[in-house]
């Protein structure tokens, strides 16, 4: 099951990213601590760690294991964040960043809107799925926006380097058919 690779909403347009991005997500979020306070990865030191990135994300394309989109606003193009989605037989699982001048606005929820929407719209699929810290509200909200519900906790479920060596606690929301 390969998804479109540009998805657009009312005001987002979903793209695969390029090496031209690079510049981009390194100033805008990939290097603020505040945005990958919850990620499971630590804030990028160099732009090199961000071509790596890219990389990794034309390799998912090329061989179908995940799907990344770069957000950008449709008015301007203007990258503002990634969401991913990764299919795995009847599933999909949801990842998602967005830039700190840009939270709060609906923009996430609608981009990972966008991709439930085109989820359901395929034979087979029956699940999307997404995990978040349980300090972090803010994904937790991103979820419940885009339709889905909090099913459990899942105990020593997620490292976050940037918060602890240890792994931590996470919520499970789905969305279902």
């Amino acid at each position: 099951m390969r998804p479109p690779e540009i998805i657009e909403t009312t005001r987002l347009r979903l793209r695969p990213p390029t090496m031209e991005d690079a510049e981009a997500i390194f100033t805008r979020y990939a290097q603020d601590e505040a945005v990958t306070k919850y990620m499971v990865w630590r804030p990028h030191r160099s732009i090199e760690e961000t071509h790596d990135y890219l990389r990794s994300c034309e390799e998912k394309w090329r061989n179908g294991t995940g799907f990344p989109w770069a957000v950008t606003l449709k008015d301007g193009q203007e990258l503002i964040g990634m969401v991913e989605v990764r299919v795995d037989g009847f599933m999909a699982n949801i990842g998602y960043v967005l830039a700190r001048a840009c939270w709060g606005r609906g923009y996430m929820p609608e981009a990972v809107k966008s991709i439930v929407d085109w989820g359901f719209a395929q034979a087979g699929l029956y699940r999307v799925w997404a995990i978040c810290d349980v300090e972090n509200s803010a994904s937790a909200r991103v979820m419940e926006k885009s339709g889905m519900q909090r099913e459990g906790l899942l105990r020593r479920r997620s490292l976050h380097p940037s918060l602890s060596d240890e792994p931590r606690d996470a919520y499970i929301y789905a969305i279902v058919r």
